[in-house]
């Protein structure tokens, strides 16, 4: 039996191709297609964890396959948290994926920030920006504001935090905060405090690349924001 293969994302890439047509024994399984990929392996590398559609539905390595079936493989899709609320993240940003972990048929009142890379500040014109983070620290801090939020404001039912690493162009999200609570009141200014706290704390850096060169931000702490306990003072 003949079926077609479609290939996405990094596979396409290293596969050099988005579709093929290959001939599969009678009784082929998904499984037996993965095998037959990864032996195949341009570079010899490893493919990593795949998923796989059978005529657009997500499907198990033992589903059989039949003559004239498309079979979709790719790498799991960027912006699934797999439930994680705080993290740093070098794949794209969802707001989506961010607003379907505080959801919930308590919650009336969900309020999203994402905050965008500029293309012009003031007189200066930036190509792209360059995040680098101190990555498990810089997770543990979005947790503690989160935990900051709640306490400020009791009606926070839920917080969610994401910050992207590695080259961002202009246009596109470097972090996302999803706030939910059963009414509005106070949602507002519990999502403008932590975008700020992050700013001051969170061991996050970015430097900006222009016209004019290269440099990395840094910043002043936010007025008007406290410092958090065990945050030492600047050096």
């Amino acid at each position: 039996m003949r079926i077609t293969i479609k290939l996405f994302a990094s596979l396409r890439e290293r596969f050099k191709t988005t579709s093929f047509e290959h001939d599969m024994p009678a009784g082929a399984s998904v499984q037996t297609v993965i095998d037959a990929l990864r032996a195949s392996v341009p570079d010899g590398g490893e493919l990593g964890s795949l998923h796989v559609a059978v005529n657009k539905q997500y499907v198990d390595l033992d589903t059989m396959l039949n003559d004239g079936d498309e079979v979709a493989i790719f790498p799991p899709v960027s912006g699934g948290y797999e439930g994680k609320r705080f993290l740093i993240s070098e794949d794209e940003l969802s707001l989506d994926a961010l607003a379907a972990l505080v959801t919930a048929p308590e919650r009336g009142a969900i309020v999203l920030f994402s905050g965008t890379v500029r293309g012009v500040t003031g007189a200066q014109d930036t190509d792209y920006l360059e995040y680098e983070a101190y990555v498990d620290m810089a997770e543990k801090v979005l947790t503690q504001i989160g935990a900051e939020v709640q306490e400020r404001w009791p009606q926070v039912l839920d917080i969610a935090i994401a910050h992207r690493m590695g080259r961002l162009e202009v246009g596109e999200s470097s972090v996302m905060i999803a706030v939910a609570a059963a009414h509005r009141q106070g949602v507002f200014e519990a999502g403008a405090f932590a975008i700020e706290r992050l700013k001051q704390i969170a061991p996050i850096w970015k430097k900006e690349v222009g016209p004019d060169g290269q440099y990395w931000v840094e910043g002043p702490r936010v007025e008007g924001v406290p410092p958090a306990e065990g945050v030492p003072p600047s050096m």
